[in-house]
């Protein structure tokens, strides 16, 4: 019986571990978008004639991953940020959204 019981904690130790190791390898970001960063986005991008994704069906938000359709585009190089090859954007409903490059995930809307 206490071998069991010993088995059953050490075990629930283990795997507790494993949970707080990965939560660690998330990725988070610091970075401040700021609305004069959106409008430099906005103009930048009217300046290149890019596209806008239009989908009225979908409705971008943090964390979401954006469709492989949607094209990312450089952020402008007025754009002062930590680790500028990190990130994009798209401009998704004529809305731009920044995202994270390796992962398409949306990481700031405005």
């Amino acid at each position: 019986m206490r071998k069991s019981l010993f088995s059953l904690v050490t075990a629930s130790v283990l795997l507790s571990g494993a949970g707080l190791a990965s939560a660690q390898t998330t990725t988070t970001t610091t970075t401040q978008w700021t609305p004069d960063q959106r409008s430099s986005i906005t103009q930048y991008s009217t300046s290149q004639h890019y596209k806008s994704f239009s989908d009225p069906t979908f409705r971008p938000a943090v964390g979401m991953e954006l469709p492989s359709t949607a094209t990312m585009y450089p952020l402008p190089s007025t754009i002062q940020v930590q680790s500028p090859d990190r990130y994009s954007y798209s401009i998704i409903n004529e809305q731009p959204v920044v995202v994270e490059r390796s992962s398409r995930k949306v990481i700031h809307t405005w």
